[in-house]
């Protein structure tokens, strides 16, 4: 399954920092599967990357390759930024899962790091966020704010990550206005602001007021803008530009300390491989701003919700909760466990949409 996947060609060179760095400056790569002005997810994880040169100064070296495709040049890219000697290199899509485990499997001495997937080895760790702590928190200010009953969400992939986060969101959005109806439409792809805007044009089209993405381009935003009278919320970054209409709240993706941590356990020599996958609590998801377009009392509630999920005292899935065939799936009071989670492939009850192959 394809993650992130980009129409645009591989970047022809790696960017290196322009910083000075000392002779034995640890050298930190990140592979990228969109430009870093993308305005949302490779943004975010270009912010973590200058993230680690304020923390370190010259005792670190970072290189970056942007818009590197999901295919055979994944795996170039890694491998050529492995041989220019690369210390740590973090890939950052959930393509290039296999080409990281390859590459890595070639290269014992350096570190890597994949973004959103589960393969691990001895020298590859695994990390991700749990976006779907923020989706429900976007999901409880659509359901309260929805005029039409019509919520659209604009999908890239379907992988547990994002089924994740429609059943997240819309299990919120439902539990203030029971009368709410999802559209879901697959963009299958990650970052193509046509496909996207296009994405969003025939979800206002059929009704719906609030858009909802699991993409990463600003498209969306600018054709909810467009159309007037139609909420949204950021992806991956604040996309504030949009704001305080149709943007009212975001999902923030704060990777800087996490990159900080990482390369600096290379500096000491304490890496180890592993897995992380941190939510609101540690601070790896944001809420962004919500904006004075969302009613006083639904923001406090809002935020309510955030805090609940970020102290540990309310799961984001909390039953009781059927799947979308009507079977049983959490009880009254139980709460789903991070392996269902992680494999999601169903949708709850009470959304209509299919999910493909």
């Amino acid at each position: 399954m394809n993650r992130r996947t980009l129409l645009a060609t591989v970047a022809a060179a790696t960017i290196v920092s322009t910083a000075a760095w000392a002779d034995d400056a640890v050298t930190a790569g990140f592979i990228f599967i969109g430009p870093v002005g993308d305005g949302g997810w490779t943004y975010e994880h270009n912010q973590g990357r200058l993230a680690v040169e304020e923390a370190y100064g010259d005792k670190v070296k970072t290189v970056y390759q942007e818009n590197v495709p999901e295919s055979a040049d994944a795996e170039r890219a890694i491998t050529q930024m492995a041989l220019a000697g690369a210390d740590i290199i973090f890939t950052t899509s959930f393509g290039y899962m296999d080409p990281t485990l390859a590459v890595a499997a070639k290269f014992p001495n350096v570190k890597f790091e994949h973004a959103t997937g589960y393969k691990q080895a001895d020298n590859v760790a695994t990390y991700s966020a749990r976006f779907y702590e923020g989706r429900a928190v976007q999901g409880h200010i659509a359901g309260n704010m929805t005029k039409t009953n019509k919520i659209g969400y604009i999908a890239s992939f379907p992988i547990p990550e994002v089924i994740r986060g429609i059943n997240a969101a819309y299990i919120h959005a439902k539990e203030v206005n029971p009368d709410v109806e999802f559209s879901v439409v697959w963009a299958y792809t990650w970052f193509d602001p046509a496909k996207e805007a296009d994405a969003a044009r025939a979800l206002i089209e059929n009704g719906a007021d609030v858009v909802l993405q699991h993409t990463d381009s600003t498209a969306p935003q600018a054709a909810a803008k467009e159309a007037g009278n139609v909420i949204t919320f950021g992806q991956a970054s604040d996309m504030a530009d949009y704001g305080p209409m149709p943007r009212v709240s975001s999902i923030i993706d704060n990777w800087g300390p996490y990159y900080v941590d990482r390369v600096g356990a290379v500096m000491d020599g304490t890496w180890t491989s592993g897995n992380t996958w941190d939510g609101i609590a540690p601070g790896m998801v944001g809420i962004g701003e919500i904006s004075d377009a969302v009613p006083a009392e639904v923001k406090a509630s809002a935020l309510a919700l955030k805090d609940s999920i970020a102290s540990g005292e309310y799961h984001t899935f909390t039953g009781p909760l059927k799947k979308q065939d009507g079977s049983d799936w959490l009880a009254d009071g139980e709460t789903a466990d991070d392996g269902t989670l992680a494999g999601m492939n169903f949708y709850v009850e009470g959304i209509t949409a299919d999910i493909p192959n």
